[in-house]
C-alpha cells in the first residue's frame, strides 16, 4: 500500500482515499491532498487498515503533479478503545462549614488510562471532572515547592512525585499530614510550623552590618560543600509530621525540618552569629526531644537527612565539636 501527494487540481486515482492539507514552500502557499493508493506500493510505507491522522516526511516535485511521502506515524481514525483500568482513591474529607458532619473517607474511581502517572494527576482529575469541592494544595508539580505534601498510603510525601499504586484491587488512601490541625480536606494548618521556622531567623547575620553592601561575603568551595544536603529542603513538613516527638511536643520541640535549617545557618562560614543561634537552642525541648527515631530521614521526599543535622547540633551544643574557621575572609568591594 503506497502513499502519494498531489497538488490540488491534479488527477486523483479513482481507487484512493484522500486527506487534504495546506503547505508552503518559498513563500508560496498551495493545497495538497494526501492519498492512499492500494495499486501503488512503496518500500517506504507500511500497510494500514484505515486512513487516520498521520505525520509525514514529504517532498514535492515542483515540476510534476505527484510527489512521494513516507508515513512516520499514524493514528487510526477509529482507534480500538483500551480496557479501562479503574483505580479507587479513598480521600479524607472534612468541611469546616459543615461542623455538624464528622470527617470521613470518600471514594472516587479514576480510569488510569485517562490519567497521568502521579497521585497529584489523579487528584486534579477528580477535582476537575468528578468533585470540584475537593480541596488540596499544589503548585509546581515537580517536587520543588512542597505545597502538595500529604500522607499517601501511610507515608508522608509529595503528591506530585508519588506514583499511583497500579494495584487496582486496593484503593489508595490519602490523608492530610498527620497530627496537624486541618483547614479543609487535605489542607493542613502550617501556622505553627512557619512560626517555628521564623524563630530560628533563617537569614545570614553579621556582627557588624553597618558595612552592608560594601563588602562581598566570600565562601570557599569546601565551605560551600558543607551546605549540600541542607539548603535543598523545601519545607514541605513531611519529616516533622512523621516524627512522634513532634506529635506530642510540637509546641516546644522545633522538629526535624526547622532544626535542619537551623544547622544550615549555624555552619554557614559567612554567618557570624553561630554562638547566638546555638544559645537559642539550649533548653530541654528545642533540640533534645529528638530521640533518633529517624522517621524524618526515611520519609523525606528529597532524600535529605534531618536526623544527621540534629545530631550535629547536639554535638555543637555539648562542645564535642566546634564550627570551623571560614576558608575565605570577607573582601571589600572596589569602587
Amino acid at each position: 500500500m503506497g502513499w502519494s501527494v498531489r497538488r490540488e487540481g491534479g488527477k486523483r486515482p479513482s481507487d484512493s482515499r484522500t486527506m487534504t492539507c495546506v503547505g508552503q514552500r518559498h513563500s508560496r502557499s498551495f493545497q495538497l491532498t494526501v492519498t492512499r493508493c492500494p495499486a501503488r506500493s512503496s518500500s517506504l510505507s507500511r500497510s494500514a487498515n484505515s486512513l487516520g491522522v498521520c505525520s509525514f516526511q514529504w517532498g514535492i516535485r515542483l515540476d510534476g503533479r505527484v510527489g512521494e511521502v513516507r508515513r512516520i506515524h499514524s493514528t487510526p481514525a477509529n482507534p480500538v478503545q483500551a480496557e479501562q483500568r479503574v483505580k479507587k482513591f479513598a480521600i479524607y474529607r472534612w468541611n469546616p462549614d459543615k461542623s455538624e458532619e464528622k470527617p470521613q473517607m470518600q471514594e472516587y474511581s479514576v480510569d488510569l488510562n485517562a490519567c497521568g502517572p502521579m497521585v497529584l494527576d489523579a487528584l486534579i482529575k477528580i477535582k476537575n471532572e468528578i468533585d470540584p469541592t475537593l480541596t488540596f494544595r499544589r503548585s509546581c508539580r515537580e517536587g520543588i515547592c512542597g505545597s502538595c505534601s500529604m500522607n499517601i498510603g501511610g507515608v508522608n510525601t509529595l503528591a506530585c512525585i508519588s506514583k499511583i499504586d497500579t494495584n487496582l484491587g486496593k484503593p489508595s488512601k490519602i490523608y492530610p499530614l498527620p497530627h496537624m490541625y486541618v483547614i479543609k480536606d487535605l489542607v493542613p494548618d502550617m501556622t505553627n510550623f512557619y512560626n517555628q521556622y521564623r524563630s530560628i531567623q533563617p537569614w545570614l547575620q553579621r556582627k557588624d552590618e553597618t558595612a552592608s553592601g560594601s563588602q562581598q561575603y566570600l565562601q570557599s568551595i569546601d565551605d560551600r560543600k558543607k551546605l549540600d544536603g541542607l539548603y535543598e529542603c523545601i519545607l514541605c513538613a513531611c519529616c516533622s509530621t512523621s516524627c512522634p516527638s513532634y506529635w506530642w511536643n510540637g509546641d516546644k520541640y522545633l522538629g526535624p525540618a526547622v532544626l535542619m535549617q537551623a544547622y544550615r545557618w549555624i555552619i554557614d562560614s559567612r554567618d557570624e552569629r553561630s554562638e547566638e543561634r546555638l544559645n537559642e537552642l539550649r533548653d530541654p525541648f528545642s533540640v533534645f526531644r529528638c530521640h533518633t527515631i529517624m522517621n524524618c530521614t526515611r520519609t523525606c521526599p528529597k532524600g535529605l537527612n534531618p536526623g544527621k543535622a540534629i545530631a550535629e547540633i547536639k554535638k555543637l551544643l555539648s562542645g564535642i565539636i566546634k564550627k570551623d574557621e571560614p576558608g575565605l575572609k570577607t573582601a571589600t568591594l572596589q569602587n
